[in-house]
């Protein structure tokens, strides 16, 4: 239920309600009560505390394209004196979280945790966001994406590091499919020569997790002037970016889970390239026969050789 006051003498109670409560816990209790650039400010801050800790309300309203009064009023909102308690507290809740290593080593150490056990929490773990995952997603947004895909003179992955992989996968499963796509994993200046072709015919499909780069605005900008629709596919930048994009599809993540970052967009990828085939079956069965005599030909080849075509 979330935490609500209407009166001013109800702002002690709310406070003392709060106070006991973590940053992330503080934003559910209070999300039905903030605007729209508020919500951006506090996720942001829930996906980057690390940052935010040292940052000050003119660098976080840059970065949520909101004001320093909006960050201000926004860490009020949440319970916070200002913007200097709830950097305080983030601190110590940074400082208290555990590493990746950490929970692995602790989870090592229990006793009987033996491998069947840390088994059965991987997929536990896996379950869980998945599960997440389906939850967050809303069917119409799903099928606006799907659409954009199918719909697409040509589909551009965009992914960096890790998220280059699921990048690649998505433009070899449409490949295979007897769709044209590609993907890139450049950065800076590289990155132009990939925009460079885009139209207004085209889809990108961004995959980005969490974090803010530079980047993804000049991405957003050529996107919007050339007309190309735009599917992001993340963890929590929806609501920073959200409104940039033709579409946005949640893929849960935890920092610090034992299970890979990418497990749930890898899953969403694969429910993305379905629909995509369900779009247009005969295309898709076409391009897979085709896959397979070529593959089959290959296949006899023992070495050089030129047929005499004269």
């Amino acid at each position: 239920m979330p935490v609500t006051t209407g009166e001013p003498q109800d702002e002690a109670a709310l406070a003392g309600k709060l106070a006991s409560l973590s940053l992330a816990e503080r934003i559910s209790a209070r999300v039905a009560t903030m605007s729209r650039a508020e919500r951006r400010v506090a996720e942001f801050l829930r996906t980057h505390s690390s940052e935010a800790i040292f940052a000050t309300a003119q660098q976080i309203g840059a970065a949520t394209q909101t004001s320093d009064a909006t960050v201000v009023r926004t860490a009020k909102t949440l319970g916070y004196s200002g913007l200097q308690e709830l950097r305080h507290s983030l601190g110590k809740q940074v400082v208290a979280a555990t590493s990746p290593l950490d929970q692995l080593r602790k989870r090592l150490e229990r006793p009987g945790s033996q491998s069947t056990t840390l088994l059965s929490q991987v997929f536990a773990e896996a379950t869980e966001r998945l599960a997440e995952t389906a939850r967050r997603i809303v069917d119409a947004d799903f099928g606006l994406a799907v659409e954009a895909i199918a719909g697409a003179r040509e589909v551009i992955g965009i992914g960096v590091g890790p998220s280059e992989l699921t990048a690649r996968y998505l433009a070899l499963k449409l490949n295979r499919m007897g769709r044209h796509a590609r993907s890139t994993g450049e950065t800076g200046f590289r990155l132009a020569d990939d925009l460079l072709t885009v139209t207004g015919d085209d889809t990108l499909v961004l995959f980005w997790p969490s974090r803010l780069r530079g980047e993804m605005e000049v991405v957003l900008d050529h996107a919007e002037a050339v007309g190309a629709r735009t599917v992001l596919v993340s963890d929590s930048l929806g609501p920073l970016i959200g409104d940039r994009v033709s579409v946005a599809l949640p893929a849960a993540h935890s920092p610090g889970d034992i299970v890979s970052e990418g497990m749930t967009t890898q899953v969403l990828t694969d429910a993305l390239v379905a629909g995509v085939r369900a779009h247009d079956e005969d295309r898709a069965t076409s391009a897979h026969e085709l896959l397979t005599d070529l593959r089959s030909s290959l296949s006899q080849v023992n070495g050089p050789s030129l047929r005499n075509r004269g």
